[in-house]
């Protein structure tokens, strides 16, 4: 198997994972809290995002990342991470703004995941940071997708 069917298989496998759990256990814990206590569960291993700027670190990846990948990702990433730390602090704190900063976190995050994804060519390069794309970003994306709906919810 080709180094690019590995990523993809454990990418997939990992969504699964994390998609199960969150419909068979986390979903109907979160449905019965309020809504600011769900999107602070949910929120919460999205500031550790910071962990991307691994990508930047020569010695982390097996040669330097094409910089279309490694920039956008490591500081999208941080952006996303430090956008997760405000609104936990929104949240808890009960700040006005606290929702429209849990949606701009949201948008961010979802779109900087996806824009790293779609870059298939730094796969081969990405050393020891491979457990980013195949561990954290099915978790990362699965609690996107919930936390969008919890939104959604809300406005309905």
């Amino acid at each position: 198997m080709d180094t690019l069917a590995i990523f993809g298989l454990q990418l997939v496998l990992s969504l699964i994972v994390y998609t199960l759990m969150a419909k068979w256990y986390v979903a109907p814990w979160l449905a019965e809290k309020p809504i600011h206590l769900a999107l602070i569960a949910l929120i919460f291993p999205h500031a550790f995002r910071h962990i991307g700027l691994a990508f930047l670190v020569s010695g982390l990846v097996a040669q330097p990342l094409p910089s279309s990948f490694a920039f956008p990702a490591a500081y999208g990433d941080l952006v996303s991470g430090l956008l997760a730390l405000l609104s936990l602090l929104a949240l808890r704190r009960g700040w006005g703004l606290a929702l429209p900063l849990v949606w701009l976190f949201n948008i961010v995050g979802t779109a900087d995941l996806l824009n790293a994804l779609r870059q298939a060519d730094a796969v081969p390069h990405l050393g020891t940071t491979w457990y980013i794309p195949t561990f954290v970003v099915p978790l990362l994306l699965v609690t996107h997708v919930m936390i969008f709906a919890r939104l959604l919810r809300r406005e309905r």
